[in-house]
């Protein structure tokens, strides 16, 4: 057999070969396609502004005596830590009113500015004067379950 007959015989099945691999790569796309129009939506943003909210949540990962002892100081608080989260909100508020405001007036804007850090700050002490109290009278491990919050988080006195 010369070169010449031999030649003819590799184009056929190298164009085989050829046309095998393009069908699997185009099904492959088809496959990839179809999965990503088929696969749920992600899931909405699960950031809520209620701090009610977001305390029930870090409850949820405690220990059970613990997370009990975090809700009772959040209730035995509720109204302290509602009023501060309300002037905060009204605080930005009014800073976005100043933002809209024709004519702007800068000074509206950074006393408005001024008055909201005043009021967030009196929400942090708040809220974590409430923590504070809870931790105080937490176990050792759900002290470290609010220390690695959000869970998963390493701790940072684990070793590796």
């Amino acid at each position: 057999m010369s070169l010449a007959q031999l030649a003819p015989t590799m184009t056929r099945g190298s164009s085989r070969w050829l046309l095998l691999g393009s069908l699997a790569l185009n099904l492959f796309f088809i496959a990839f396609a179809i999965a990503l129009a088929v696969r749920p939506p992600p899931p909405a943003s699960a950031w809520d502004r209620d701090v009610f909210v977001r305390v029930e949540r870090i409850a949820d990962t405690l220990p059970a005596n613990d997370a009990g002892i975090l809700r009772a100081r959040i209730d035995a608080d509720r109204g302290a830590i509602e009023s501060a989260q309300q002037k905060y909100r009204s605080a930005q508020g009014v800073i976005r009113t100043a933002m809209r405001a024709e004519p702007f007036d800068i000074e509206a804007l950074r006393t408005a500015m001024a008055n909201t850090r005043t009021a967030r700050q009196a929400f942090d002490q708040t809220i974590q004067g409430a923590f504070a109290g809870a931790a105080a009278q937490m176990s050792p491990s759900g002290r470290q379950a609010l220390a690695d919050w959000p869970p998963g988080r390493k701790s940072a006195g684990a070793k590796p």
